[in-house]
């Protein structure tokens, strides 16, 4: 028995650095997955298996350390909806990139947004100019919402992408 509270805590001790990781190094990019942040969990994944489980490779050591994963997220989610506070600490709010037709761009900056990502995403959206949007957000999972003030409004979903410089000429 004690071979698996040392996963319990092993495994939540783990869960908890990556939350911290994620909230240090940017949230926002989970939803713009490229090749190399593929990879790069792939790899994270398997650096901290034996960091989990220990010496313990057995079927019930990594179901053990599983469950305790899942229990924390689920935790974590409800603690989330039950304290809007803990729910702002641990996810970024959502940001305005433009506002009747005009761009903030210190937030477009701030947020490594391209003007052609932009234009994108309102193409995506069916509005041809930024002066026909009334507002842009980029939403906490990483997806630019725009509101047109036509009375047509198309509902799409448009994922921003996070593009290296090398990938784009």
């Amino acid at each position: 028995m004690d071979q698996y509270f040392d996963i319990i805590i092993r495994s939540a001790s783990v869960y908890l650095f990556m939350l911290i990781a994620l909230r240090i190094f940017g949230k926002k990019e989970l939803s713009q997955l490229n090749t190399a942040d593929v990879i790069l969990i792939l790899l994270i994944s398997n650096s901290v298996q034996n960091a989990m489980v220990g010496s313990d490779t057995s079927l019930w050591g990594g179901l053990a350390a599983a469950a305790v994963l899942f229990v924390i997220n689920f935790t974590l989610k409800k603690l989330m909806y039950k304290f809007p506070k803990f729910s702002d600490f641990m996810q970024e709010k959502p940001e305005i990139l433009i506002h009747d037709g005009k761009m903030d761009f210190k937030t477009l900056s701030k947020l490594n947004i391209t003007n052609d990502e932009l234009k994108e995403a309102i193409r995506e959206h069916g509005v041809e100019h930024f002066s026909d949007v009334k507002l842009a957000m980029l939403e906490i999972d990483g997806n630019i919402s725009i509101i047109s003030g036509e009375k047509n409004i198309r509902q799409t979903h448009y994922k921003r992408l996070k593009r290296s410089k090398k990938t784009m000429g």
